[in-house]
């Protein structure tokens, strides 16, 4: 299973993303709003600079209060990207995000993000094809 496959079922957008010029507080909001876990920044929403996570955000404001809400998200956004292409595998993207202990990968097409998928929607793809692959193999044993 590829990335691409994942993106037919999920849809491919949009890409919600910030300014780098949004505050850690603008960006806390969207992501309430939006009811998702993370944002990419981006100046024209196509090229990313970073992303940003609830756990960026609730880490920073650990350490530093509320006094760290009006800094740009730029401070606690996560700059080296790792990003995934349609083509790649899904269990080797998989591997990749729970190596890098990270939720969220931009898919891109060349230097540009056409979407990003989350740990969950890979290991929904992935769960339901394992569904597959044990039901065919229950039909061969009964010999369906």
């Amino acid at each position: 299973m590829t990335v691409m496959k994942i993106l037919r079922v999920k849809g491919e957008g949009p890409v919600y993303t910030v300014p780098p010029t949004s505050t850690i507080a603008e960006t806390a909001e969207i992501l309430s709003a939006r009811r998702i876990g993370a944002l990419v920044v981006s100046r024209d929403g196509k090229v990313p600079l970073g992303i940003v996570s609830e756990r960026d955000i609730v880490r920073e404001v650990g350490k530093r209060g509320a006094a760290c809400l009006g800094d740009p998200v730029t401070v606690v956004m996560t700059e080296k990207l790792v990003t995934c292409t349609r083509t790649d595998g899904a269990v080797e993207v998989l591997q990749r995000m729970t190596d890098g202990r990270f939720r969220h990968m931009p898919v891109m097409d060349g230097a540009e993000m056409v979407a990003v998928i989350s740990i969950g929607d890979v290991v929904k793809m992935r769960l339901g094809e394992l569904a597959m692959e044990r039901d065919a193999l229950e039909d061969m044993v009964k010999g369906h």
